[in-house]
Order: C-alpha cells, then sequence, then structure tokens
C-alpha cells in the first residue's frame, strides 16, 4: 500500500480550500436571498448566479485540496476530460437544487429535494473528480466513509439551501458561511480518508495533466471568478435599497413638475 498525504504542503492546502469553500458559501447564499426577493428574468439570473458560485466554489474546494494529496511512490496525473465534467456536473447539479428552491411554492418540499439533490450533485463531483486521477496502482474505497461522506453532503446542502431560505441578515450569512465551508470541507476529506492505494511500480508514462499544468491554474481562475462575482455582488443595491431610492425621488420629481 502506497502512504497518503493529503497535506504534502501543510496546512496551506486544507486552510485555503476551507476559505474557498466558505466564500463560494456567503456567496450563494446571498445571490439566494437577492433572488427570493426578485421576480421574473431578475430572480433568474441571481439564481444562475448562485449555482454558478456555489458549483465553481465547491469545485475550486476540491481541487485546491487535491494539489496537497500525494502517494509515495507514484506521480499523479488527472484526466482533463473527466476533471472539467465534475466542474459541469457540480455547476449543473447544485442548479437543479437552487432553482427547485427559488420557484417552488411548497418550501418544505424543494427544500428536501434540492438539498438531496444538490447533495448527491456534491457528492457526484467529489468522486468524478477522483476518478480523472491517474496513478501507478489501484485505489480503493471503505464504502462505510463513502457512504458517510455522501451523507454529509446530503446534510451540508440542505443546511445551505434552507439558510438560503430563512437567514437575512449579512452577520448570520458570514456565520452560516463559516459552517457550510466546515461541511463541504468535511465531506472532502472524509471521503479522502475513504481512500486507499495499492501502489505498482511501473516505468511507463502516465495519462493526463499534472495538478500544476491544469488544476492549478483554472482553480486560479475560478478563484477569481468568484471573488469578482463577490464584488460585484456586494456593490448592487438590494430590493429594499432600490424601493427605498425609487421612493426618494418620488417627491422630488413632484416638486420638479
Amino acid at each position: 500500500m502506497g502512504h497518503l498525504d493529503h497535506a504534502t504542503f501543510g496546512w496551506l492546502t486544507p486552510v485555503l480550500s476551507y476559505v474557498m469553500a466558505s466564500i463560494s458559501a456567503a456567496l450563494g447564499l446571498r445571490c439566494t436571498v437577492r433572488a427570493l426577493g426578485a421576480t421574473g428574468r431578475s430572480r433568474r439570473n441571481w439564481l444562475i448566479t448562485a449555482a454558478s458560485a456555489i458549483g465553481t466554489g465547491i469545485w475550486t474546494m476540491h481541487f485546491v485540496a487535491m494539489l496537497g494529496f500525494g502517494v509515495t511512490g507514484t506521480e499523479i496525473r488527472y484526466d482533463v476530460p473527466l476533471t472539467v465534467l465534475s466542474l459541469v456536473v457540480a455547476v449543473a447539479v447544485v442548479g437543479v437544487g437552487v432553482f427547485a428552491v427559488g420557484y417552488s411554492r411548497d418550501r418544505n418540499r424543494a427544500l428536501a429535494l434540492g438539498g438531496l439533490t444538490t447533495g448527491l450533485g456534491v457528492a457526484s463531483m467529489h468522486y468524478l473528480g477522483m476518478a480523472a486521477l491517474r496513478l501507478h496502482g489501484q485505489v480503493r474505497y471503505d464504502p462505510l466513509l463513502v457512504g458517510l461522506s455522501v451523507s454529509i453532503a446530503v446534510v451540508a446542502a440542505t443546511a445551505a439551501l434552507w439558510a438560503g431560505l430563512n437567514i437575512k441578515s449579512p452577520a448570520a450569512v458570514a456565520v452560516a458561511s463559516l459552517v457550510m465551508g466546515g461541511a463541504v470541507s468535511s465531506m472532502h476529506y472524509t471521503g479522502m480518508m475513504a481512500v486507499s492505494v495499492k501502489v505498482a511500480s511501473s516505468a511507463a508514462a502516465l495519462p493526463g495533466a499534472t495538478a500544476m499544468q491544469f488544476i492549478f491554474p483554472l482553480a486560479v481562475g475560478l478563484g477569481s471568478y468568484l471573488f469578482l462575482t463577490s464584488a460585484f455582488v456586494a456593490l448592487s443595491p438590494t430590493t429594499g435599497e432600490r424601493e427605498a431610492s425609487a421612493s426618494a425621488q418620488r417627491p422630488v420629481e413632484s416638486v420638479a413638475r
């Protein structure tokens, strides 16, 4: 068995992955809150932003953590199409859950369905990303820990959607985001604890791209997207602020007439 190291760069990758998970949770929650206060095309756009933020954030969290993953006795590479597919799955399935909550009249049913769908999507993203690993050896999984990681993903997703429905103040969203970031990180590392690798010596070249060739640039790009979107959301006026501004302009317009 090869020795697995989940933090080859020390605490850098676990801490950075937690930060990315928390930022994406905060952004997703704020966008969901904005969506529930909007109608028509505006609601749809806010929900799309929420889904893309949460999906890309979870994917970025996973692969930032994977930058610190190593196995003694073998190099590690990543299958590029499978890695990209894991990103698409993350955004698409999170989108299903977010839209279910955003448009359903029965909030409890939507929360249950959305939490289950989103949680399974997060787990699918994780294990698709793991399936993209290319190394000299055989990867095995502990079924109990895999089941536990999927359960954590479903609970975390349901809690995040519940927070989007019920938490409105920025301070409460910040606290909820830190909790969600911890839950998503716990799901990842629980899933990684399920992994064992039986290394097979080989001089053959591994297919795929190294983490620094592919994962790192893409993670940096998606991380930049999250920061820029966070700035946009922070500067965008809320529904209440727009209504207050419109109310303040009415007396001025009446005097001008």
